[in-house]
């Protein structure tokens, strides 16, 4: 009987174990809906473009969202803005230099100032990015969304979980080696970063 209660002791115990360990999301989205808008508002000229080419994990724990880490990573070929001949400027030497650096990564090391209420955590995400070559320790506020057992109503007839990420934070073009020479009345030296991902836990 002792032998018994030790062993279902044992099994509680590992189960507890089990459901608080973080969980793993996914940001490769077969949907292709996960984006990243950019906008560069100079005096004479506004750029606006996004990327839809992302990928990436972030390891969450539900019971302690301040230990979120992980990294999204952008297809640097992914990039797009509706004027064709702007696009190809954006994707050659001066500007991205896509061929050569065909990634945009975003690490996330820490959260500092976590404040979760509910399913929401927001905080400042503390990592570096890293463009063209260039890493630069950046901090962003981040908007968390935990959604326990959500996954199906994103794809249909799929279980688990779903991690949503929201934040808008701003860079120096010229930080990163963008086209540094361009005239900053035409080409803003500031961009917007806008991200928006949704990621399904990878054990489920």
């Amino acid at each position: 009987m002792k032998k018994t209660l030790l062993v279902l002791t044992q099994c509680s115990l590992l189960a507890a174990v089990a459901s608080a360990a973080p969980l793993t999301f996914d940001f490769k989205d077969p949907k292709g809906v996960n984006n990243v808008v950019f906008k560069l508002d100079a005096p004479l000229e506004a750029i606006q473009g996004s990327a839809n080419g992302l990928s990436g994990t972030v390891t969450f724990d539900p019971e302690n969202p301040a230990a979120t880490k992980g990294s999204i990573v952008v297809s640097s070929s992914s990039l797009h803005v509706p004027n064709p001949m702007m696009k190809d400027h954006m994707l050659g030497a001066q500007w991205m230099d896509a061929s050569k650096y065909p990634e945009i990564t975003f690490e996330v090391k820490e959260l500092k100032n976590a404040k979760t209420s509910g399913d929401t955590t927001t905080a400042d995400a503390v990592g570096t990015l890293s463009v063209r070559g260039v890493t630069k320790e950046v901090t962003a506020p981040v908007k968390l969304t935990y959604l326990k057992d959500k996954l199906g109503q994103r794809v249909p007839k799929m279980k688990g979980d779903l991690l949503v990420i929201r934040s808008t934070f701003g860079i120096k073009r010229t930080d990163f080696g963008i086209n540094p020479g361009a005239p900053q009345d035409k080409v803003s030296d500031d961009v917007e970063l806008t991200l928006s991902v949704a990621g399904p836990s990878a054990e489920k």
